[in-house]
């Protein structure tokens, strides 16, 4: 049985790996669909401390890796599938058949962006298509942007990007806004934003220069196309966090967010819940990180309790 089981290897999941091994638990890590997360689809980081020239996404998962390894974390190439929580030791069923025991487990699986279902949307991920305005919204001083959706999420993603882009242009379906009142209000009233109504993104364009130069819009009720011009096109249609592997053995909220205690604690003493998997208002790598670490430490502290 193994002391500590860590499920995904984001910031989340890496940091609680380095703190785990350090504190000689041995933690074994499962890497996940998409070993490093999100952040491997992130050419460049600006906003993680310690890195003032930025940093790339993918080497800075490679680096958080090799200190976890340094310790003496251990890491499987697999994707947990299934789980059973009801009884101790946790049970956690690999893709592969494998299953795996262990007396404490951090959940740090992390919230998928979710993307328009456009083939170059997916080809220009991290080369002017992004989902988070935070993250990437300082690489557009100065151009026009767009942000597809019209909920609270488009909604803050557009206000943040005014800050640095030339114009920004609300992509929506609809002929009014779902964000709430106040933040639909500041929207609508910002100079630098237009809210492009009953309209959908129909196409990339010029998607052989490796860069977003424009997109097609499609008007829903007239089926009219026009084509945008814009440098960056980001999405404002929510996160789905990956959580179906553990579905009916733990509490999460309805979007599917795990539910934890203000600290990372979840409805099940001794698994725990860390960075984008339980928490879907910041989504930053430091954030996750730093809920990583606490995690790690209330896995140990909760070991140390049942040895007492």
């Amino acid at each position: 049985m193994e002391k500590i089981v860590i499920i995904g290897t984001g910031p989340a999941g890496l940091t609680a790996a380095v703190y785990a091994a350090r504190g000689d638990l041995a933690p074994l890590v499962v890497e996940g669909i998409q070993p490093g997360g999100q952040l491997t689809t992130t050419t460049d980081v600006e906003n993680y401390p310690g890195f003032p020239e930025g940093v790339n996404g993918t080497m800075l998962m490679t680096k958080m890796k090799e200190q976890a390894e340094r310790f003496g974390a251990r890491f499987v190439n697999d994707e947990v599938t299934a789980s059973a929580f009801g009884r101790r030791p946790f049970r956690l069923t690999l893709s592969r058949g494998a299953a795996i025991e262990a007396a404490t487990v951090v959940i740090a699986t992390g919230a998928s962006a979710l993307y328009l279902d456009i083939d170059s949307v997916q080809a220009l991920r991290g080369k002017g298509v992004s989902a988070c305005a935070t993250c990437d919204g300082a690489f557009y001083r100065d151009v026009p942007v767009a942000v597809v959706g019209g909920g609270d999420t488009a909604a803050e993603e557009a206000l943040f990007l005014t800050r640095f882009a030339s114009t920004v242009t609300v992509i929506h379906r609809r002929d009014e806004l779902r964000a709430s009142p106040i933040m639909a209000d500041r929207v609508l009233a910002h100079p630098k934003i237009e809210v492009l109504w009953d309209h959908v993104v129909d196409a990339l364009m010029d998607v052989e220069q490796n860069r977003v130069t424009a997109v097609r819009v499609k008007n829903v009720k007239t089926g009219a196309l026009a084509e945008l011009p814009i440098e960056g096109l980001f999405m404002g249609i929510g996160h789905k966090p990956n959580t179906d592997a553990f579905r009916g053995e733990i509490e999460m909220d309805e979007r599917g967010f795990i539910k934890t205690d203000g600290r990372t604690r979840t409805s099940v003493a001794g698994v725990f819940a860390a960075g984008d998997v339980q928490d879907p208002v910041y989504r930053q790598a430091v954030t996750a990180a730093g809920t990583g670490c606490a995690a790690s430490l209330e896995a140990e502290w909760f070991l140390g309790a049942q040895e007492t």
